[in-house]
Parts: structure tokens; sequence; C-alpha cells
């Protein structure tokens, strides 16, 4: 349903039947991981009129990635991670890639 890359490619459908008997498929709730169970492969310092995408383009080689830095830092409305200048941003593997592996910046 969704690519490899997304954020909602391992969230699991559902089907529900509505009254008038056509069935819907949704996605169930996507839930944030805890950032502590991420393997971090780095760290990012914000300066001044970055943009998320811009970061996820440099680091992860896409700037549709940019989740995977808004995930690792538990933001709920990604843009506040760019908001104050000098804030450091923790870089790290999906939840996927992150369950056999440890942190690496530590």
């Amino acid at each position: 349903m969704f690519e490899p890359s997304s954020r909602y490619h391992a969230v699991p459908t559902a089907t529900r039947t509505l009254a008038d008997g056509r069935t819907v498929t949704y996605l169930r709730r996507r839930f944030l991981p805890q950032s502590d169970e991420l393997t971090g492969v780095g760290e990012h310092v914000v300066k001044a009129g970055e943009r998320l995408d811009h970061i996820a383009a440099r680091r992860y080689g896409d700037p549709e990635q940019s989740w995977r830095i808004a995930d690792a830092n538990r933001a709920v409305r990604p843009d506040d991670l760019t908001a104050p200048p000098g804030r450091r941003l923790r870089i790290a593997l999906p939840a996927e890639a992150s369950a056999a592996g440890g942190d690496r910046t530590r």
C-alpha cells in the first residue's frame, strides 16, 4: 500500500463494514516509537532558516525522510524542531532498522 520508505509502510490496515454494506479499508493508528529504542546515527545542530526536509536530504539523501528526524526527537509538530537555531537534533534509523541494534552515538 505504501512505499518501503514511508512512515506508514509497517502500519497495519483494518477493515470496517458500513451500514450500507460497503467495506472500507483504513490504516490503524501509528504511534511514535520510543526515541531511546531507535538506533542513533548522529546529531545535527539547527542553523537559522533550516528546514527539516533539507536536513533529511543531507542526512538520508531523501527530503521525504524528515519523518525519521521527527520520530527520533518525539516531535508531534515537526516544524517546531527547526524553530530555535542551535537546537541539537538526534538523527536515527527508523524503528524497523533499529530493532536489532543499539545506539551508535553513545
